[in-house]
């Protein structure tokens, strides 16, 4: 039963996707914040088809913690899951995204609209350069910058590899620092087409204060994301079983 809901979750979920990308295509005339808004209607949209079809829900703590304003946003990367699903707790997201995903048709269009921040990983210090660049431009706009400091997906026991950009990212634009914790590989496995109910957590937890010298900082963004996602896994799989 979970095979067939996970493939029939899946099949929507990549129609609902199509839909917003082909007939959604006037927000590419809106200004760019009513197309964030679209943006996130879409994710609503996803997490409620995956509600309705796999039983999966959703469970936002730490809400207090959510910044209103110009901040930089920190977390886990699990899964494909929470690339939109964080996308509606914050007020306007600017995502750090490879730049391989400008590539695909429409998707990589709406990207450029929504003045994503689109990064050349090959391309070594420059690329962190533009990064820093354009999360300060966006920054000014008062958006939320996000980014995944792995840089790509990790399943939930793997160690973690934490890269140098979140640290470039904080030294150079002077703003606190919200890390976040999920359990999202739990339910939704990377590299696999199962969907698993239950209750996927994120949890934002204090903020970080500017300032920091940039080693301080990264000990202090692991040592708060890290044991969070230990505790949010061991706590889904106690609950509903799942490896």
């Amino acid at each position: 039963m979970i095979a067939l809901r996970s493939f029939v979750f899946n099949l929507i979920f990549y129609i609902n996707l199509a839909l917003f990308l082909v007939l959604g295509s006037e927000f590419f005339l809106t200004p760019r914040k009513w197309s964030v808004r679209a943006l996130q209607a879409w994710g609503k949209s996803a997490l409620w088809w995956m509600r309705v079809i796999v039983g999966t829900h959703i469970e936002v703590r730490g809400v207090e913690h959510i910044p209103q304003g110009a901040a930089l946003v920190a977390g886990k990367h699990q899964s494909f899951w929470e690339t939109f699903a964080i996308l509606p707790c914050l007020d306007d997201p600017a995502m750090v995204l490879k730049k391989e995903l400008t590539y695909v048709p429409f998707f990589g269009w709406f990207i450029y609209k929504f003045r994503m921040i689109v990064v050349e990983r090959s391309a070594g210090s420059a690329a962190l350069k533009d990064m820093v660049k354009r999360a300060k431009e966006e920054l000014a706009a008062r958006r939320q910058v996000v980014i995944f400091p792995e840089g790509t997906r990790r399943a939930p026991d793997d160690p973690p590899d934490y890269k140098p950009g979140a640290a470039a990212l904080y030294a150079a634009l002077n703003v606190p620092c919200v890390p976040f914790a999920l359990n999202s590989g739990v339910f939704w496995p990377r590299r696999k087409f199962l969907r698993l109910p239950g209750t996927i957590i994120v949890e934002f937890l204090p903020p970080i204060p500017a300032g920091l010298a940039r080693k301080e900082f990264q000990t202090r963004l692991q040592g708060a994301i890290e044991p969070a996602t230990a505790r949010l896994v061991s706590e889904a799989r106690a609950a509903f079983g799942h490896k």
